[in-house]
């Protein structure tokens, strides 16, 4: 039972049956007590209309016994004098019991041995005058025995005072047999209809949550089948509709296709990196065997070249690596001008000296000064393999960004090839000589440090033709 719960449906079905159920309880208890309010006051008028008629005819000095009253068992009526002691009562009725719940004034009335009135009662009827009756009507609840029988009544009371200065009280009541007739069949009713109206509410609940949901039992089955098979090709069946399923469905699939792109990108890079590591690890093994066999033949350094360049591509692959896995970047500031100053300044062994232009103002950002320093050391090592006779480096502030501008006076990149540059182990047909230790990492690893500092890294022609690579920063 516990596992049946867990499901979506059976929670929104039991959900929507009590929700459903109390409305209706609740209902169903107001529609009873308006009914057998509304009842009791038709009685209540009843009642007081017969004690009102037989109060008017004792007030014109009928006689008592010429009083024209109706059957007991429809309306029993007793007169009542100033001692409590009946005077007269309706055919057939053989005893009153009357208890009042909206007054003292019906605190007990009986046939026999009935109590004397309170004193504020004496006092109203001796404020009425002979042939007079009272405005005020009391009404309250009780039973009467009429041939024999016992039933429920609603009296109401009349103070009246005859011609002959007699004070008496009338009451007559009317009969709640069908207040509670029709109190109870409704009750009948609703005890019969709402379970079957709650049957019928948890099944359509049922029944539409199942159908709403299967869309999300297609998206789950087939989540499992591509986890199983690993096949990241695969997608989930999005539904032809406009609601949160469908939406659910588009997400997934646009996460599987992000899922796909990353893993293609990851085994892409794996295999170029075993592609880049075999060349240099052939070569300083060819030559440390040769040297091994032939002492006088070593070349020691084109060894050291190899050691090099496995070197720089290790950490190449460390740093993409770390970037790759989400490494936060430090947050310290930095001054970009005095920054690329003093990278430049520490640039030995360039065969073209570089020259920077920055502007006089501070230019402050906020990142990494060791990845920084590796995105201006691989722009400038990129523009010193291409260029032919200058290298110029410019510090400028654009809006809020920072922006350092890498030149050359190289051949440029062509527009068709600008987005390319920037992708892992590519190398443009001029540069694909490995001997220069390239390994068509520097630009890729530039652009990405460049995305995690929050700004972007482009390319452009200058404006003598070569190429123009553009960090931009947004200002601390």
């Amino acid at each position: 039972m516990r596992r049946r719960m867990r499901s979506v449906r059976a929670r929104a079905t039991l959900a929507a049956t009590l929700v459903v159920a109390i409305a209706l309880v609740a209902a169903g208890a107001a529609v009873l007590l308006a009914l057998r309010a509304s009842l009791i006051g038709q009685a209540d008028t009843e009642a007081d209309s017969v004690a009102r008629n037989a109060a008017s005819a004792l007030s014109n000095g009928l006689a008592y016994n010429d009083l024209d009253l109706p059957d007991g068992d429809e309306n029993p009526v007793e007169v009542l004098d100033r001692k409590g002691k009946a005077v007269v009562f309706g055919e057939d009725v053989e005893g009153m019991n009357v208890s009042a719940k909206d007054s003292d004034r019906l605190n007990s009335v009986a046939n026999d041995d009935a109590g004397d009135t309170d004193e504020g009662v004496a006092d109203e009827e001796d404020a009425l005058e002979a042939g007079d009756i009272a405005d005020e009507t009391w009404y309250g609840q009780g039973t009467a025995t009429v041939e024999g029988e016992t039933a429920d009544y609603r009296f109401a009371g009349v103070d009246v005072v005859t011609k002959g200065g007699v004070p008496l009280t009338v009451y007559a009541g009317a009969p709640l047999s069908a207040e509670q007739g029709a109190v109870g069949t409704a009750l009948t009713a609703m005890l019969i209809g709402l379970p079957l109206l709650l049957v019928t509410v948890s099944g359509v609940t049922y029944v539409v949550t199942r159908r709403a949901l299967r869309p999300v039992e297609g998206i789950r089955a087939e989540m499992a089948a591509i986890t199983a098979s690993e096949d990241l090709s695969r997608r989930v069946p999005e539904p032809a509709t406009h609601d949160e399923v469908a939406r659910l469905a588009r997400t997934t699939n646009e996460t599987l296709a992000a899922l796909e792109s990353s893993v293609e990108r990851q085994r892409a890079f794996v295999a170029d990196a075993s592609h880049e590591l075999r060349s240099p690890i052939a070569s300083l093994r060819t030559q440390l065997e040769v040297g091994a066999a032939h002492p006088e033949l070593l070349d020691v350094d084109g060894a050291v070249e190899d050691t090099v360049r496995l070197q720089r591509l290790a950490a190449d692959l460390l740093l993409l690596a770390r970037l790759d896995a989400g490494e936060r970047s430090a947050d310290a500031p930095l001054d970009l001008a005095a920054f690329v100053r003093e990278e430049a300044s520490q640039r030995v062994g360039d065969r073209v000296e570089v020259s920077v232009d920055a502007d006089a103002d501070a230019v402050e950002v906020r990142g990494s000064r060791g990845q920084l320093t590796r995105v201006l050391g691989n722009l400038l090592d990129n523009a010193q393999r291409h260029t032919r006779t200058s290298v110029a480096v410019t510090v400028r502030r654009s809006g809020e960004w920072a922006v350092v501008g890498v030149a050359d006076d190289g051949a440029g990149v062509p527009a068709a090839e600008r987005e390319r540059v920037f992708e892992r182990f590519v190398r443009l047909d001029e540069a694909r000589n490995r001997d220069d230790g390239g390994a068509g990492l520097g630009l890729a690893i530039a652009r990405d440090v460049a995305v995690r500092h929050g700004g972007s890294l482009t390319v452009r022609d200058t404006p003598t033709g070569g190429a123009l690579f553009e960090l931009r920063l947004p200002l601390r």
